[in-house]
């Protein structure tokens, strides 16, 4: 009686032999969208925010159909979020730059709020080998979020730079990663 071949299954429940080639595709796709960012940031940058301002108008065409039905409990609120929706999206796909600049502006305000939380958190406590680090990432962090609220526009596409240098260099350990368990498993024979 023949016997079926033995396949290994790793966490989740999915087949070894599929693992390594879920490896390379994401490592493919990693290395793409990070040689487009790292080389081409600024047409990157507008292709995203294009596809949110498109996913946003979507949300809001959404939301006015929600609205005509007669059991939406608060019609008025949904069809005030789908029109705002519309408007938001429609601005970011006219105005790329203006979009680009407002992100800027929120990582800028979300990295001053965080070092200054780290500076006060590593100035009013804690243990002194901690403080120290704290109030070292506060500043680095405050400095930074200073730097992109004052050129914003500027400031996303350098990120988008290193963002894409980053995903170049997980693409290619996602790469390497692929062929390397795929020949871990030929030498296991499976």
């Amino acid at each position: 009686m023949p016997t079926e071949p033995e396949v290994v299954v790793v966490q989740g429940g999915v087949p070894s032999k599929v693992v390594w080639q879920v490896e390379l595709i994401v490592g493919v796709i990693t290395l793409g969208l990070g040689i487009a960012l790292a080389f081409h940031p600024s047409t990157s940058l507008s292709v995203v925010c294009v596809f949110i301002g498109a996913l946003l108008i979507l949300g809001g065409i959404f939301h006015f159909i929600r609205a005509l039905d007669h059991d939406e409990q608060h019609r008025a609120w949904v069809a005030t979020a789908g029109l705002l929706e519309v408007v938001i999206g429609v601005v970011m796909i006219r105005h790329l730059d203006l979009t680009k600049s407002a992100i800027g502006l929120l990582i800028g305000v979300v990295w001053i709020v965080q070092g200054i939380v780290a500076l006060m958190g590593g100035i009013m406590g804690g243990a002194k080998n901690v403080r120290g680090w704290a109030i070292g990432f506060g500043l680095v962090s405050l400095i930074a979020g200073i730097v992109v609220v004052s050129v914003p526009s500027s400031s996303v596409n350098a990120l988008a730079t290193l963002l894409g240098i980053w995903f170049i260099v997980m693409g290619l350990l996602e790469l390497v990663g692929g062929f390397v368990l795929r020949s871990q498993l030929k030498k296991a024979g499976i």
